[in-house]
């Protein structure tokens, strides 16, 4: 690309810059209604806590009105108002700029961390298909978008554990979450002969259940990690068994050796240099105590276990209009898909899942449902300058923020923000809905009239693939239009590639027609 493309943040940056040293002053404006007259403002109180008289000095406003620099989009006015300092972008060369370079807007802002590395474990993917609880389901869900998040920043990601069960490989299918398959399982010997010389003072004489080979003492550990990383005070001693041991080499095994592309001169061979991995537990809440016990137990029993676990805690699941609390992620699968059959039956008329030909459509409808359920809460708000402004612009800082884990941050839990994405796509749908509905991209015939509305967006998204092309529905835009037809044609692009972009985040293909 021959020039940087343009970014809300180095907007952003350089008018806080310009102000001087000091706090944030200005904000990002999202409401259409300010949007009529204004992209960013200095609000009248944060001009008061910088200046004096909250007057900004008159050679300030000079420099606002000329702001240049890498990524800064160009600036058409700045004004006092009673609001605050108003500043307007100049948008026709904010289109221009955008609308030549699409892809780029499609991409993290932040660049890649070569030889970053993070280890996702998701315990929920042990159990059989048929037992996972919705709360599991979630975990899961969670776990692969973030794994897409962080491949797109250029992050190393390994999944843990490998799925054995070939029921719960087939539901990961259906669900469109990639996952790898189990290989040979991890032998534990090493672990099991360090763990019995930790035991042998555990055992009290007692006699112990089959499976149990002793207990360990946790305590003193978690006193020394101390009260503020944030582990259960109520640990205490956990039961060794033999499937903890083969958990533990698994994920030993995992951290150890990555794939041969993840990691150019290193793939395939031991890596001893395990602090540069960051080990992210996802579990439900139910499995957070239990999870503490085996990052304790990996830190007592591997002398070169990671120092760096966190544990992402996802909370409770409630599903809407489900029949009952104790539904299993299959059963709920089952519920969505049938409702999606029927509200498409109800659409179109005719019994359509007897259909072949929207097999693909009504799983991916019920999979994009269950996502956005378990991912997000819809959203509440709401035109040209909206769609970009809000939904464009802002996509690669976005995909950064998606795939961005704080490891820095004391204690044991981290936090994910992996409800941006869905959260995002409900409003940028919106966005373009209104949007839609309101312009006429293109002339249109009495005959186009007459078409569905699925049908019309069907050739308006065709049209919009390819701006040469002019179906016969179409009649032949006025001349003094062309130039407006065509900014929006690639409009209509960039959303198009910002909504493929951000669905694949997610898992979901995107359909020509519902």
């Amino acid at each position: 690309m021959a020039t940087r493309r343009l970014g809300v943040g180095e907007t952003l940056g350089a008018l806080n810059a310009a102000l001087g040293p000091g706090s944030t002053v200005w904000i990002k404006e999202t409401r259409a209604r300010h949007l009529r007259s204004r992209d960013f403002l200095a609000p009248h109180r944060a001009l008061q806590a910088r200046f004096d008289d909250g007057q900004v000095p008159e050679h300030l406003l000079h420099v606002l009105a000329c702001l240049q620099g890498p990524g800064v989009a160009p600036v058409l006015r700045c004004a006092p108002t009673p609001a605050g300092l108003s500043l307007q972008l100049q948008r026709p060369a904010v289109f221009e700029r955008v609308l030549s370079a699409v892809a780029a807007y499609a991409t993290p802002a932040s660049p890649a961390l070569p030889g970053q590395r993070v280890l996702l474990h998701c315990p929920a993917l042990r159990s059989s298909a048929c037992a996972l609880r919705l709360s599991q389901l979630r975990t899961v869900l969670v776990a692969d978008h973030l794994a897409r998040a962080l491949r797109a920043h250029g992050v190393c990601v390994r999944l843990v554990p490998a799925v054995q069960d070939p029921h719960m490989l087939t539901f990961l299918q259906q669900l469109r979450v990639d996952w790898p398959a189990a290989p040979e399982r991890a032998s534990s010997h090493t672990l099991r002969s360090h763990a019995l010389e930790e035991l042998t003072s555990a055992h009290d004489g007692r006699t112990l259940s089959p499976g149990i080979l002793g207990r360990l003492c946790l305590k003193e550990l978690v006193e020394e990690q101390g009260r503020t990383a944030g582990y259960d005070p109520n640990l205490n001693n956990c039961l060794v068994t033999e499937d903890l041991l083969s958990v533990l080499a698994e994920l030993q095994e995992a951290l150890w050796h990555w794939p041969e592309d993840s990691h150019p001169g290193l793939a395939g061979a031991p890596d001893t240099g395990t602090d540069s991995c960051l080990v992210v537990h996802v579990v439900s809440c139910e499995e957070e105590f239990q999870q503490q016990k085996l990052d304790l137990l990996w830190r007592k029993l591997v002398d070169k276990a990671p120092l760096r676990q966190k544990h992402l805690i996802c909370g409770p699941v409630k599903v809407t209009g489900a029949p009952g609390p104790l539904m299993t992620a299959p059963e709920y699968y089952k519920f969505r898909h049938a409702q999606v059959c029927k509200a498409s039956a109800l659409k179109h008329g005719g019994d359509l899942a007897q259909d072949p030909g929207w097999t693909e459509i009504f799983g991916v409808l019920s999979v994009a449902t269950i996502k956005f359920e378990m991912l997000s809460t819809a959203p509440q708000s709401q035109g040209e300058w909206l769609l970009l402004f809000n939904n464009i612009l802002p996509f690669p800082d976005l995909l950064s923020q998606t795939a961005m884990l704080d490891c820095t941050a004391p204690g044991l839990h981290i936090t994910a923000h992996t409800e941006m994405m869905c959260k995002f796509l409900v409003q940028l749908s919106m966005d373009f809905s209104s949007y839609y509905n309101r312009v006429h991209i293109l002339g249109v015939s009495t005959q186009h009239n007459r078409l569905g509305r699925a049908e019309r967006y069907r050739v308006k998204t065709k049209e919009a693939e390819d701006e040469t092309s002019r179906p016969l529905l179409f009649q032949e835009p006025r001349p003094h239009r062309f130039g407006q037809m065509f900014v929006r044609l690639q409009l209509l692009r960039a959303v198009r590639e910002v909504l493929h972009t951000g669905l694949a985040m997610l898992g979901i293909p995107p359909l020509s027609h519902i």
